[in-house]
């Protein structure tokens, strides 16, 4: 089986149609490319053959490359993996260029035989870089279809020509958002933008692009930058123009990324170089920076995490063998507040019919409001229609009677965070639902053990923490209880997967995962502000980490009084072994100011009436005065970043975690921990288990047994071991 096939019609015109066996989406590989290559060169040596059409034979065009293959590139290229990367690099580059000039006379432009792309659907990454190739792309008018070069998103950039054949079509700065962001766009926006040439009818794709090769004369043959006299859109470097925007793209990449994603700075230097030489030369700059980006284990941890590991837990890694599809068909969402209203939403989008129940009638209508006016907001930016909107919400039954959850399979409760109130609305629920409907309870501090007996099924009680605002936040948290059944874990995946989330699987026990690495986060940068380092500092170091927000602007927008309640219930639990008096000192007397978070328009920062931060709080100062020498940058970073990845690590011994990839997925999901590092585990292996233990040892010594190394680290750094090699996929299958 082969996944490009030419086909010749009567007219002229080799029709090459990808299709890739036994997959939902076509993904690219070098044995793949071989394929293209012959299609390709069969075509053009035949004298009958007039034109090309590239396509597909599915609804999509290609997800993009298999990233996969560039890991086996290097991993064969021996002693040198640079070279094996360029090369196999190049012979992609190569191969567009044969179909970019399709047979032509490069002196005389004469000769070349028409290329146009019929993109069916959706062309990401090399799919719409291939298409970038051909002399005319036509796409369907698909509304599930969308073009673009999302590689930055995962750690890469666009490195099969895109780079460059994206700038000189529009100029730089045009091309930034789509190289620099990921942008990616629907068929007529696309086109409106040009980066297709035409949007027609599904049904007249094929056709459409035939008609075009066979009238095609021999300037449009000639892509504008093997044209004489080609000028760049825009401006190139040294011209006035261009360097404006190359100084400016220059600030933005280092004020979005604070230096700590390469790819982002690869990128920019593979065009601001490139755009100073001839097209060929600029391709070679272009594979040379990919080269290096592939080769930086940033890009690498980036892949594994963002890509391959969340893509294996999408698709149920994790799921429990020998059980049989649990996908919901009625969910009943208790409560109506944000969380529950939020439930509401994504489970109707997903087509999931809803009973939204709250206690009061005006309150679970309001939730089911929440649905209006979000699918409002998509109609007027263009991403909904009307139509959508009304099946949604005819999906959603907002009510205060508990006999309408009749024939649901699946229960979520988003109520208050009291165990008695949970306990009320679970005996509530089990007089009503069917024996084998699954009750989820969705909490992120409550143990799942402990509010399981309140059920008559604990085996059919599991926990479910969504994060806020759960339309937005692509993690769901699962919490096995001590007595949870195979089946209740198979339907919470199944459903957090029909929501298009992506879902972690922990074992019981207090804070869970998620909520156990953050806290030690927000907790360091508070005890910080008490010893006297200056609050900017403390959430500066977290931003050039790669963090979204520093700690203490965190704990202001989860809100200051959470964490008073949060801190009174471990203390309570742990008693004398309690570590966290330094911290309780400041965010209580916070609280004691009224200075809640921003929710309160007071908190470490100042804020405005519309609650736009304005700075910190002059009273902090007041209260803990800045110390006259800091620290230095270094040793607030790894103060905040080890008091996550200990925690990390010791959910890992304790059995809370049982897979590190959940732990580096769930880590970059859940609350952003820096992105570039592929995760906690991920980042122990790129420094190295050695150099954590080193770390740690000195932190222990200078600030306290918090930071103590865990047994399971220092064994490791003895052993020469890493997380991947010890506890990775592969080393589980082996």
């Amino acid at each position: 089986m082969t996944d490009f096939t030419l086909k010749t019609d009567k007219d002229g015109v080799a029709v090459i149609t990808w299709d890739c066996p036994d997959k939902s989406m076509n993904v690219m590989t070098f044995e793949a490319l071989g394929e293209l290559e012959a299609c390709v060169d069969q075509a053009l040596g035949d004298d009958k053959v007039k034109g090309i059409v590239i396509t597909a034979g599915k609804d999509s065009f290609a997800g993009g490359m298999d990233l996969n293959v560039l890991a086996k590139l290097r991993d064969e290229a021996g002693d040198d993996p640079a070279k094996g990367v360029f090369d196999g690099v190049m012979d992609m580059h190569r191969l567009l260029r044969k179909i970019e000039l399709a047979g032509m006379d490069f002196k005389t432009k004469k000769g070349a035989k028409p290329v146009a792309a019929a993109l069916p659907g959706t062309a990401m990454g090399i799919g719409y870089e291939l298409a970038l190739a051909t002399h005319r792309i036509f796409m369907a008018d698909n509304p599930k279809g969308k073009v673009g070069l999302p590689e930055i998103m995962v750690g890469l950039f666009p490195g099969a020509g895109g780079t460059t054949r994206l700038v000189r079509k529009m100029g730089a700065m045009a091309a930034a958002p789509y190289l620099l962001e990921g942008k990616t766009l629907a068929p007529g926006k696309a086109k409106s933008a040009g980066l297709i040439d035409e949007v027609v009818a599904p049904e007249a794709l094929l056709e459409a692009a035939k008609a075009w090769v066979l009238q095609a004369n021999e300037a449009d043959l000639v892509k504008p930058w093997d044209a004489k006299g080609y000028k760049m859109p825009g401006g190139t470097p040294y011209h006035p123009a261009g360097f404006q925007t190359f100084i400016g793209a220059a600030a933005m990449i280092h004020s979005k990324t604070q230096g700590v994603y390469p790819a982002a700075k690869a990128l920019l230097s593979a065009v601001y170089e490139g755009a100073q030489v001839p097209f060929d030369t600029a391709l070679r700059v272009e594979a040379r920076w990919f080269t290096s980006v592939v080769l930086n284990p940033v890009s690498g941890a980036m892949i594994r995490s963002l890509f391959i590991n969340k893509g294996a837990l999408e698709k149920g890694a994790v799921r429990p063998e020998g059980v049989d599809d649990q996908r919901v068909r009625k969910v009943g969402v208790l409560g109506a507040g944000m969380m529950g209203a939020g439930i509401a939403l994504v489970s109707a989008m997903a087509g999931i019919e809803v009973v939204l129940l709250d206690q009061d009638q005006a309150a679970a209508e309001r939730g089911k409001s929440y649905t209006e006016s979000y699918m409002d907001k998509g109609i007027s930016r263009g991403k909904a229609t009307p139509e959508k909107k009304e099946a949604a919400l005819a999906l959603i039954t907002a009510t205060t009677d508990y006999a309408a959850l009749k024939g649901c399979d699946l229960i979520v409760e988003a109520v208050f965070e009291d165990p008695k109130v949970k306990a009320e609305v679970t005996e509530a629920v089990e007089k009503v639902i069917g024996d084998d409907c699954i009750f989820a309870t969705n909490t992120s501090t409550l143990p799942i053990t402990e509010l399981a007996k309140a059920s008559k099924r604990p085996e059919q009680f599991i926990g479910i923490h969504f994060f806020s605002p759960v339309e937005r936040m692509a993690l769901v948290e699962i919490i096995k209880g001590k007595k949870t059944g195979d089946r209740a874990v198979a339907k919470a995946l199944d459903y957090v997967r029909q929501i298009r989330k992506t879902p972690i699987v922990v074992n019981d026990a207090r804070f869970f995962y998620a909520n156990r690495c953050i806290i030690p986060y927000i907790n360091e940068g508070v005890r910080m502000v008490g010893e006297g380092v200056a609050p900017a500092l403390v959430d500066h170091a977290a931003k050039l980490l790669g963090f979204p927000v520093g700690p203490l602007q965190l704990i202001d927008e989860t809100s200051i009084d959470l964490g008073v309640k949060i801190a009174k219930a471990t203390k309570a639990a742990m008693g004398d072994a309690y570590p966290d008096d330094a911290v309780d000192e400041v965010i209580f007397w916070m609280a004691g100011q009224g200075r809640m978070g921003r929710k309160a328009k007071a908190g470490f920062y100042d804020y405005d009436d519309k609650g736009k931060r304005l700075g910190y709080w002059d009273g902090l100062a007041e209260k803990y005065p800045v110390r006259e020498e800091q620290p230095d940058l270094t040793e607030v970073q790894l103060r905040l970043m080890m008091a996550q990845v200990l925690e990390a690590v010791r959910a890992l011994e304790d059995g809370v975690l049982t897979d590190i990839r959940e732990g580096d997925v769930g880590a970059i999901l859940g609350w952003g921990f820096a992105p570039w590092s592929g995760g906690p585990f991920s980042w122990l292996d790129m420094i190295g288990a050695g150099k954590a233990v080193e770390i740690c040892d000195y932190l222990t010594e200078t600030f306290g047994a918090r930071f103590t190394t865990p047994d399971l680290l220092r064994d490791m750094a003895g052993k020469g071991e890493t997380f991947y090699g010890r506890f990775g996929a592969e080393a589980k299958a082996a």
